[in-house]
């Protein structure tokens, strides 16, 4: 992977990072129709796919499968417009983006008001290593993870194990760890509005579809495209933050608006999966300037070419990071276990 600075900006990556953020601002302006538009061939597909999963479970559980995990991928979209609403930037109204939200937060199981916040703070704090924990991947340096005890290092390998970091881990986030606000359980009533208000709503929906379709039919295809979505979003979340030249420092050498250019992935995927996963993978822009649409991304990039090859990775350079579990300070890269050993 390599970078290419803003044409005439100044090689310092502060400053450079800095530079864009008048140049981005242009793209932040969302239009109502065309979030109606998005918001409209994200739900309809879901549903139609999901009925088909219904419909296909009554021949056999085996031929809904592949069908609930299409489903979980307009499930992922979903949630990502779930996303940008928790931005301010879906619609051009808090109330509107917060309302909307919090409706979607129902069907992708993640109460909004809580999730906002914890996701806010991962954006305010990216990279800084004195203020990890709240909403993002929990991530060791080297020294860290050899001064941990015996016990405390099989965990942290069992936490980075792609079968919890994958499988166990995103279903055991979305099916429970949402249900209560977890790390705002005393930041003030509004967090436990939000979680118990999404959890009555779940109750609702649940209890309506069991009642509609039967309670086998509508727990396995529900169950089966909640799972797959939340694999997939930690799978994305994952290779925005978990890449080879990701950064880290601490805070007298963290700057924020570096460390979102420099500190986030431009995961470039084939065009069917860029638009399922709403250009998320644009994330190095999306982590500068937040407030931008996701549909306003996609041109931001073809219009500045400079940012394209800023921290890129292609689907195939994706798996490889599946290795990575550690942050060197010396080589200031992530590493594998292997790797940190050797060091």
């Amino acid at each position: 992977m390599h970078e290419i600075q803003p044409a005439a900006a100044p090689t310092d990556k502060k400053t450079a990072a800095i530079n864009w953020i008048k140049t981005l601002r242009t793209y932040r302006a969302p239009t109502i129709s065309r979030s109606g538009f998005e918001l409209a061939v994200t739900i309809l597909p879901l549903l139609a796919l999901w009925s088909a999963a219904v419909w296909a479970a009554s021949i056999s559980f085996i031929l809904t499968l592949p069908l609930c995990v299409i489903a979980g991928g307009f499930m992922v979209r979903l949630f990502l417009i779930q996303h940008d609403c928790s931005h301010g930037a879906f619609f051009k109204t808090r109330k509107l983006n917060d309302w909307i939200g919090r409706v979607i937060g129902v069907f992708t199981v993640t109460p909004y008001d809580t999730w906002q916040r914890s996701h806010l703070i991962h954006h305010r704090n990216h990279g800084n290593l004195q203020e990890r924990g709240i909403g993002d991947v929990h991530t060791l340096t080297t020294e860290e993870f050899r001064a941990k005890p015996f016990w405390g290092r099989v965990g942290y390998r069992w936490y980075r194990h792609p079968a919890v970091m994958f499988g166990l881990g995103p279903m055991f986030l979305f099916l429970f760890h949402h249900r209560l606000p977890i790390g705002l359980m005393t930041a003030g009533p509004r967090f436990w509005i939000s979680t118990m208000a999404t959890n009555i709503g779940i109750f609702a929906v649940v209890t309506a579809g069991i009642w509609a379709i039967g309670l086998l039919p509508f727990l396995v295809t529900y169950l089966l495209i909640i799972c797959s979505a939340a694999t997939m979003g930690v799978w994305l979340f994952y290779v925005q933050h978990q890449f080879e030249d990701a950064m880290w420092d601490e805070p007298e050498n963290w700057q924020v608006h570096e460390a979102a250019l420099y500190g986030s992935s431009h995961y470039d995927l084939p065009v069917v999966l860029r638009w399922i996963t709403a250009n998320i993978g644009i994330h190095h822009v999306h982590h500068l300037y937040s407030k931008i649409p996701f549909y306003r991304l996609g041109k931001a990039l073809r219009d500045h070419p400079e940012l394209h090859a800023v921290r890129r990775i292609t689907l195939f350079e994706s798996f490889r990071t599946v290795r990575l579990k550690l942050w060197c300070p010396t080589t200031r890269r992530m590493v594998s276990f292997k790797d940190a050993a050797l060091a």
